[in-house]
Parts: C-alpha cells; structure tokens; sequence
C-alpha cells in the first residue's frame, strides 16, 4: 500500500499550572491564536480548541507517523516558550494531561462539547467534568 491513511481523532484536555485561572479572554484568544500557529507549523490537524480560565480542550486528528503524547508535548512546550518572556501573558500548564478517542461519528457531538465550554462550566467544575466523560466512556 504506497500511501497511509488515518482517521483517528483525540479530544485532548489539559489545565493551567496548579489550574490558576490566568485564561482571561483576551489572553485565552492570543493562546489559541498562537496553538493554531503551531498546529499548522508542525502539521497537526487542529479541528477546534476552547475552553476556560483554568484549561483547554482540542479535537485532533492524528496522522499515522503522529502520537498522541508528541502532540501535547509540541503544543505544551512551544506555547510555554512562545510566553515564558512576557510576565503579563505567562503561561504555563499543569503535567499531565487527558486525551479520549472520539470516533467519527462523534466528531461533531466532540466539537460542539468543545465550543460549549462556557456553558458547561456554569455548572460544573473543571474535575467534576473530567469525571463525567470519564464515566460516559464506560
């Protein structure tokens, strides 16, 4: 087979250090701005990213020469640097972080979660939501 194909798509989701909520909106814009940027600079195929004060959420395709773990770290680590001058806009995020396979077919339920974020957390915590997918995936 001289070409590869791969439709393997990742919810991944990681906080702020110690989930200080830093995003204000203004930040949170150029954060994604600059994610973007690096997405399209290391051919990651970024579908969405959104979130809140003290975390991100981003749907994304993996390639076949792709892992999940290269991803967060090149997108982690060059946003950190991209900041790490400015005291005004530092950014700097938690270990870890928590990625869910989605399948094609919830692709689209995936990304409205994602757009929603606001919404979800009128109501709920950032650890009380990653209990709740975690027990969806059961």
């Amino acid at each position: 087979m001289p070409q590869s194909y791969s439709s393997i798509w990742v919810h991944l989701i990681w906080s702020t250090k110690n989930r200080e909520p830093i995003l204000t909106p203004v930040l949170k814009a150029e954060v994604y701005s600059v994610i973007n940027d690096i997405a399209n600079d290391y051919e990651i195929y970024l579908d969405c990213i959104n979130g809140i004060e003290d975390h991100v959420h981003l749907l994304v395709r993996l390639r076949t020469d792709q892992s999940v773990a290269d991803i967060v770290k090149t997108i982690k680590g060059n946003s950190w640097e991209h900041f790490k001058e400015d005291p005004e806009k530092y950014v700097t995020w938690q270990d870890g972080f928590a990625a869910f396979s989605v399948s094609p077919d919830q692709v689209k339920k995936v990304r409205s979660y994602i757009y929603n974020q606001e919404k979800h957390h009128k109501s709920k915590s950032f650890s009380d939501e990653l209990k709740e997918i975690k027990q969806s995936l059961k």
